[in-house]
């Protein structure tokens, strides 16, 4: 069996069950393994510290399946992990009113680079390093036989098509795994809400699953309150603002097709298409075209793209968080509320504040945090892995 031995004292991430090794923490490989295979992972000492996917074309050299070396990395273990991951969700696949959450999330549920979301009697799949391409015909099979919401699924669907997996030394992939393709757009439910998904083309893995609870939170602010909502995509937070008691909602979003979707998630619930305005463009520059003419709102969602993919993106990416919650906060009428998100894992909880904080200094206005917000909790965040936390957010208010 391939072994990768560390170098000295670099085995203390593996011993606080830490699931990445990175190329600079390795010693040697001792035989031959190719992108995905299973590797021994030991210390200088040759202590055996576990099992991991090898991936030599990564800065993650070594993804941990397992810190047990007296554990065999086969399908049992996939089974089991997938098994534990599904049992985590009972309580969301037992609702009635909801059919579309994440089912397995990488690291955090012991599956490193896999990602596994439900929509409906769909399952969608991420496949996004080494080891997870490797295993992908076992996994497949394994997902395919599982019962989810009382049966088993009419197909899975891959999008592996994430940028992570260049960094892998893996092409984009996407198309279907087994059983029956997709429609092209399909019906989900959230809540009380439904939503038209189109898992083939849309963002990550079709819709913004992580956002969930967040939009029922908006709804609960939305009484009666102009809202604006910014990188609105197919429009889910106005959706639940109107839903909420909005008296006005503004999608803006740089995508007409989007728009034109978020359109038909309106209707679909039923909810009045005269309280919503679309607004099609970049949304630094319609944010900026509202200040000048002096627009108000109530309340203000922000909830753009990943500003940052690499520790050297980080300045740049503080540059336009700070950009567009300095032009929101100016936006915001006195007692105003502003929902503001990150998705860039690199920007961290604390700085991310930072980064608001001095909007609201710049845009000389008196700002309150009153409350932090995260993503869902079918996106749980282990403790032994902290980048599993990546969608930040703050609800602020601006004082009277």
């Amino acid at each position: 069996m391939p072994t990768v031995t560390l170098k000295p004292g670099r085995e203390k991430s593996l011993l606080r069950r830490h699931p990445w090794v990175f190329s600079g923490a390795i010693a040697r490989l001792e035989g031959e393994a190719a992108a995905g295979d299973t590797v021994l992972v030991e210390d200088a000492h040759h202590q055996p510290l576990g099992w991991g996917a090898y991936s030599p074309r990564s800065q993650i050299a070594v993804r941990m399946w397992t810190f047990d070396p007296d554990v065999p990395v086969d399908e049992g273990l996939l089974a089991e992990r997938l098994s534990r991951a599904a049992g985590g969700r009972a309580a969301l696949a037992g609702r009635g009113d909801l059919n579309a959450y994440r089912l397995a999330y990488a690291e955090s549920d012991g599956l490193p680079g896999v990602v596994v979301d439900r929509y409906g009697d769909f399952l969608v799949c991420q496949f996004l390093s080494a080891g997870a391409e490797k295993w992908k015909p076992v996994l497949t099979g394994l997902l395919a036989g599982m019962t989810i919401g009382g049966a088993v699924p009419r197909g899975l669907y891959e999008r592996s098509d994430a940028d992570v997996r260049e960094k892998e030394g893996l092409p984009p992939m996407s198309g279907v795994l087994a059983g029956e393709a997709p429609p092209e757009t399909l019906v989900i439910d959230e809540y009380g809400c439904r939503f038209q998904v189109q898992v083939a083309h849309g963002h990550k893995t079709g819709f913004y699953l992580d956002q969930r609870d967040n939009r029922l939170r908006l709804s609960e602010l939305a009484q009666g309150r102009d809202v604006l909502n910014a990188f609105a995509y197919t429009g889910a937070f106005g959706v639940w603002a109107l839903r909420g008691g909005a008296r006005h909602v503004v999608n803006l979003e740089s995508s007409q097709p989007a728009l034109d979707l978020g359109r038909e998630n309106f209707a679909l619930n039923g909810l009045d298409n005269t309280k919503v305005e679309d607004v099609a463009g970049d949304a630094f520059r319609v944010l900026r075209l509202f200040r000048d003419s002096r627009r108000e709102f109530d309340l203000i969602v922000l909830d753009p793209p990943k500003f940052a993919d690499s520790r050297s993106q980080l300045e740049r990416a503080a540059r336009g968080y700070k950009d567009i919650n300095l032009l929101a906060i100016k936006l915001l009428r006195p007692g105003g509320v502003l929902m503001t998100f990150s998705c860039s894992g690199l920007v961290t909880p604390e700085l991310f504040q930072q980064v608001v904080a001095g909007a609201a200094l710049d845009a000389r206005r008196e700002v309150q945090v009153i409350g932090r917000l995260s993503q869902a909790p079918d996106h749980p965040i282990a403790l032994n892995f902290p980048e599993g936390e990546y969608l930040k957010g703050l609800l602020c208010r601006v004082a009277e």
